[in-house]
């Protein structure tokens, strides 16, 4: 264990001891009851900060510096795949030469999800592969870079490929530097950090994300839970495949158990309809119950999925021929019936004219088949067809479950057993957002995609995830609900400072002495694991920018229990039209920021007046400036104007969501 990984580990549990005593302080003695309103939303938000600094300090506390890489081994096969839709074609170009230019032997390619012929004669005049959807897609759901990147897969066969945006140029040694890697058989994945050269030193929109593209992946790589980030990475076709495979068979299998269970379900009901008489269609459908749980057995057993729904499929068709048979047997009986039946007159024109009653009488008492019975039969024989009509292949490697396909499909491969790496050099530049809007669509995107997998495939509940695994995914997810916490942060001080309320029994010094050092040593922890890396602009944006972090709870949810669509947007790879400062953009932020300041007009009002007590409005003035130095950097990113060619780009790779660990 090295000084540093030691000291870290003895601040992660000074920092522990500390919010937790703290916490259970404030639950058990420090509620001002009298005010639950705000009382009780305010010791939540720092209870959930708390377990936010907690799982945190998990992440580093075996915090892996891997150092240089293994030698990448020689006559391996490699597909660079370069991911665009609608981007500038000379931007993708710009990409794919580098790509091609890569030192190691390798085919690239650019997937293009627009379609477009001015990419392909350009990809083709340089003799770069070009690849689009094919026409199996259709009509089918696209699933975004997801199905991009699916479809490239099926239609390549390199034994390893890396993963590119299309505005990440890659270094000539970038897979000299990370196919060494995979020498573990185990190995699925690598991940290098993402870094852009267009963003100015004060980093105003936060674009470079030092801290997550550092300490926090190499801290997630010390419990083998580095996750994919969308690009720059390796993968191993071998893992996709896999895992391509299991799922398909793991959700062909359990919808074949959902459509025998509803079966069950319905074929109960269609006998109720039956009557005592009705003793071969009885028979029938109790022939197919049999056969329900003849097939549910044989699943247990773990028969091949294949043969269990063929022998139901062939039963059931028998089944339902015997049906048809019986109801065309006695169809027949009833014609007999009416052919002999007297009082039937012909009409002038050689039509029925009359039918005697007694016969209309005697079909009506007839019983068929139950029509819920027969259309049961077909809805079995459709419903365990080991098929996927509904989508374009039905091997997906990776995951189709949210607008971000990164996280979903790495926590799947670590699920079946595989390993994955963080290596923390950087070995593409890329091009981060230039103006305000297109940084918030680009944090909508990774906010949403987050949280649809948190409802999708909450990891707390995967199995084969070891618990740590479980947990590391979870604090990234966790770090996304921080848009609640922000909300009570921002109107505990302007309640008090306003009408006098306070959300605690008392500021009193048990109040301090509990809550200040457990302030200083968490900015400690932050201080250390950085290791000189800027920490600030990301803890400013993970509560200026709460408003996309509510917005991307709620859309997510609507989404995945409700059944709303949510639009998914590629981030604008080029500065909009410049028309002012787009204020617009942060109108919360601009309303917080306006009550904060109110608000500390009315405190000190108060306070001259002596309406207000001294300690209370101090400590509240404070918290009201701590909060507008956080929002001051929506200041600035509204007023930016795109970088500058003469500023000098610092730090390493793309914010990642809120800064974990830090109570806003």
């Amino acid at each position: 264990m090295t000084r540093r990984l030691a000291l870290i580990r003895v601040v992660v549990v000074i920092t522990a001891l500390l919010g937790l005593n703290y916490v259970t302080w404030r639950w058990l003695f420090s509620v001002n009851w009298s005010a639950w309103w705000i009382g009780v939303p305010l010791v939540v938000a720092e209870t959930y900060s708390l377990v936010d600094s907690l799982l945190f300090g998990l992440g580093v506390w075996r915090l892996k510096e891997r150092g240089d890489p293994p030698p990448a081994p020689p006559d391996r096969t490699v597909d660079v795949f370069i991911a665009t839709y609608d981007e500038p074609v000379e931007l993708v170009m710009a990409t794919a030469r580098a790509a091609k230019a890569i030192r190691y032997p390798h085919r690239t390619w650019i997937l293009d999800d627009g379609n477009r012929p001015e990419l392909r004669a350009a990809a083709e005049a340089e003799d770069i592969g070009w690849l689009t959807r094919s026409a199996d897609w259709a009509g089918m759901p696209r699933h975004a870079k997801a199905g991009n990147l699916n479809n490239a897969l099926l239609q390549t066969d390199g034994e390893f490929m890396l993963v590119l945006d299309a505005d990440q140029v890659p270094l000539p040694e970038i897979l000299d530097r990370t196919l060494g890697y995979f020498e573990d058989e185990q190995m699925a994945l690598v991940q290098t950090p993402q870094w852009f050269v267009n963003v100015p030193e004060h980093d105003p929109l936060g674009s470079q994300a030092p801290l997550f593209y550092g300490p926090i992946q190499q801290g997630k790589d010390g419990w083998n839970a580095a996750y994919f980030c969308g690009s720059n990475a390796v993968i191993r076709r071998e893992a996709l495949m896999q895992l391509g495979v299991s799922r398909y068979v793991g959700e062909v299998e359990e919808g074949v158990r959902r459509a025998l269970r509803t079966s069950r379900s319905v074929i109960r009901q269609a006998r109720k309809q039956l009557t005592k008489d009705d003793v071969a269609v009885r028979e029938a459908l109790d022939a197919i119950a049999v056969d329900i749980g003849k097939a549910r057995r044989a699943l247990d057993r773990g028969e091949a999925l294949f043969d269990v729904t063929f022998r139901f499929q062939q039963r059931v068709a028998q089944v339902r021929r015997s049906l048809v048979e019986s109801d065309l047997r006695a169809l027949q009986a009833d014609l007999d019936i009416i052919a002999s039946l007297e009082g039937i007159a012909e009409s002038p024109d050689g039509g029925l004219a009359t039918i005697d009653l007694a016969a209309l009488d005697q079909m009506a008492d007839r019983e068929w088949s139950p029509l819920g019975a027969v259309e049961t039969v077909e809805a079995l024989v459709n419903a365990v067809d080991v098929g996927r009509g509904g989508e374009a292949q039905p091997i997906m490697p990776l995951a189709t479950i949210s607008v971000t396909e990164d996280m979903a499909t790495c926590m799947r491969l670590h699920a079946l057993g595989w390993r994955t790496a963080y290596h923390d050099e950087v070995l593409a530049h890329g091009l981060a957002p230039e103006d305000l809007q297109a940084m918030l669509v680009q944090r909508l995107r990774w906010a949403q995609g987050t949280v649809q997998v948190m409802f999708r495939e909450n990891p707390l509940v995967q199995k084969g995830l070891s618990l740590a695994q479980r947990l590391m995914y979870f604090s990234t997810m966790w770090s996304y609900l921080s848009g609640f916490a922000a909300i009570v942060y921002i109107a505990a001080p302007v309640v008090y400072l306003t009408t006098g309320v306070l959300p605690v029994q008392a500021l009193s010094a048990d109040f301090f002495i509990r809550l200040v050092p457990f302030l200083v040593i968490n900015q400690l922890l932050f201080f250390i694991v950085a290791h000189g890396r800027p920490t600030w602009r990301g803890q400013q944006y993970s509560l200026a920018l709460f408003p996309i972090w509510i917005r991307s709870f709620t859309s997510a949810f609507g989404n995945v229990f409700l059944g709303r669509s949510l639009d998914f947007a590629v981030t604008p790879k080029t500065r909009r039209e410049d028309s002012g400062p787009a204020w617009h953009l942060v109108k919360p932020q601009l309303w917080a920021m306006a009550l904060l300041v109110a608000a500390a007009v009315i405190g000190v009002v108060r306070i001259v007046l002596g309406e207000a007590e001294p300690p209370g409005t101090v400590f509240n003035l404070v918290w009201v400036a701590f909060d507008l130095a956080i929002f001051s950097v929506i200041i600035r990113a509204v007023r930016y104007r795109g970088f500058e060619p003469d500023a000098v780009p610092t730090g390493a790779g793309p914010g990642a969501g809120p800064t974990p660990g830090v109570p806003a």
